[in-house]
């Protein structure tokens, strides 16, 4: 059961590290504000760290890791091309992204608590991930 919770809990961790970058990515070349993009950029790296740290776990266990959820991908990219196509002000991306951060903790403390059986190394990957996203929607607040 350990074994099982903690490769679903890496999956999980994964699939969410990558819907993060290619949010940022999706909005990080239209940011006016440099230290609004500086913090965009910061936090990309950030994610790509702690992805290679689920990714050397996850072939210990001999997985392949997770992509995000294709529908979920698509309607956030729609999203985000049609708001930001109305109204490309900081204001905006800072509300997309703050919106992608909310639901990134929210998913992220809803397979801590399924997956209650995972081992304290993911769980604690989960943790720092749900901190780099809290983190984030705290700092780009100002451009809201």
């Amino acid at each position: 059961m350990i074994e099982q919770d903690t490769i679903k809990l890496l999956r999980e961790c994964d699939a969410g590290v990558k819907m993060g970058v290619s949010s940022i990515e999706d909005v990080i070349d239209r940011v006016k504000h440099k230290p609004f993009k500086e913090r965009l950029e910061c936090s990309k790296n950030e994610h790509w760290q702690i992805k290679g740290e689920i990714q050397n776990l996850l072939t210990q266990y001999k997985d392949d890791g997770k992509d995000p959820n294709p529908i979920a991908k698509g309607m956030s990219w729609m999203k985000t091309n049609l708001k930001v196509a109305a109204d490309d002000s900081d204001k905006v991306i800072a509300d997309l992204i703050t919106d992608g951060c909310n639901m990134g903790v929210k998913s992220l403390n809803r397979y801590l608590n399924q997956y209650c059986a995972a081992d304290e190394k993911s769980k604690s990957i989960a943790k720092r991930l749900i901190g780099l996203e809290d983190d984030l929607a705290k700092d780009i607040s100002v451009y809201l």
